[in-house]
């Protein structure tokens, strides 16, 4: 997809700018945000998402530029899958109910294809015996891939992911991180904020570092990791690597 930004600048108080006047142009597939806690990676993507309005600036997909009045965004927020940092559940609804009823209600499914599609992904995540169960009911690995499903069952343009590791044990994170894998291999571009260095390395195409509400850097995976150019991003890798076995 093809996302160019200008001039983008969020701040929730007079002068408390969580996001700084950020410029972007590029046609994205696997991009991983990576920086430290605070620097404005989630106010990013809910920015992207249509969920934060920006206080500046404008955002375009595939040439086309998001209106932020409300009746735009909704029409807007059908084309984008969002999975959040703890999956973003309803509690009262079943793992099923939880991937068809927004396909009826929000999409217009009729009701025998959302069916049929919900059947169909909870198969492909290894949850066709967990769809009757409650999120309370599902570790946070089955939750999160829940979440993706869902996020995904509409065959949104472009996927949003907000840390969507930063909740689950290392064996629940590698569960998740391997369905994302999987969504890349299948053509769905994605957007991740993620803490997980080896997957932002690996698996995604190119990285963003975003420090302090600003876009320090970006580039391709390879080249971002092995020779970062700011010492921001020097100093953020080697705190991370500290106390790698």
């Amino acid at each position: 997809m093809n996302i160019k930004i200008q001039g983008l600048s969020k701040r929730f108080a007079r002068d408390n700018y969580v996001i700084k006047k950020i410029d972007f142009f590029d046609n994205v597939h696997s991009l991983a945000v990576i920086g430290p806690s605070g620097g404005g990676k989630s106010t990013l993507l809910r920015m992207l998402g249509g969920l934060i309005i920006p206080t500046d600036g404008e955002i375009y997909f595939d040439e086309e530029e998001i209106i932020f009045k409300e009746r735009e965004l909704q029409k807007y927020r059908k084309k984008i899958g969002f999975v959040f940092q703890q999956g973003g559940l309803f509690s009262h609804m079943s793992a099923f109910d939880n991937i068809m009823v927004p396909l009826i209600n929000v999409h217009g499914y009729e009701i025998k294809k959302a069916k049929e599609r919900t059947l169909e992904l909870l198969e492909r995540f290894g949850l066709s015996s967990d769809g009757y169960k409650k999120p309370a009911h599902l570790s946070g690995g089955q939750q999160q891939r829940v979440a993706i499903a869902r996020a995904i069952a509409a065959k949104p343009k472009l996927l949003l992911l907000d840390e969507p590791t930063s909740a689950l044990d290392p064996e629940y994170t590698t569960e998740v991180l391997d369905v994302i894998e999987e969504l890349k291999e299948d053509g769905i571009d994605f957007i991740i904020v993620t803490h997980e260095m080896g997957f932002a390395r690996h698996a995604c195409e190119t990285v963003a570092f975003l420090y302090g509400g600003e876009l320090l850097e970006y580039g391709m995976s390879s080249e971002v990791f092995s020779k970062p150019r700011t010492k921001e991003l020097e100093f953020f890798l080697s705190r991370l690597l500290e106390w790698n076995v």
